[in-house]
């Protein structure tokens, strides 16, 4: 992991909720931080090039313009893991790809512009797989606000 610096901390600590829905969002984001815009964007770049972050972005709730998402798994052969996670990757609809020690070891996210588009995107990974792609919606939503500071 990289060394992060106080400023850095601060960064990832302000930036978990509350970005400003301004003209000039990291104007104001970085002048929250005694920054300049530029090095935000320089220190985000580079916490998400080496992997300090893995996303940076809005989260939506998709159903409210239209689209859908659901939760999905996958029971992989060991020696075809790597070869059908790639494909099931290559689908724009994957949001997130977790391996885990379980029977179903591939779970991922699809995310679609249609609610049709789910099913779309779930028989496609079952023709370019082979694999039977189990299917679990969202009974129920939650709201959990998850932030977590960051610590020298």
């Amino acid at each position: 992991m990289p060394e992060l610096d106080a400023v850095d901390r601060r960064l990832i600590d302000q930036l978990q909720g509350g970005f400003p829905l301004v003209p000039e969002p990291y104007a104001a984001a970085a002048a929250r931080l005694g920054l300049g815009e530029t090095e935000l964007l320089e220190r985000l770049e580079r916490l998400l090039s080496t992997r300090v972050l893995t996303r940076f972005g809005p989260m939506y709730q998709i159903e409210r313009i239209g689209g859908a998402f659901t939760l999905a798994a996958l029971a992989v052969p060991e020696d075809r893991y790597e070869a059908v996670a790639a494909a099931v990757n290559a689908l724009p609809q994957v949001a997130h790809n977790y391996r885990r020690e379980h029977a179903l070891n591939m779970w991922f996210v699809l995310a679609t512009e249609t609610p049709a588009g789910i099913l779309e995107a779930i028989a496609r990974i079952e023709q370019a797989t082979g694999l039977k792609v189990r299917n679990f919606p969202k009974a129920r939503e939650y709201f959990v606000e998850m932030k977590l500071p960051v610590r020298p």
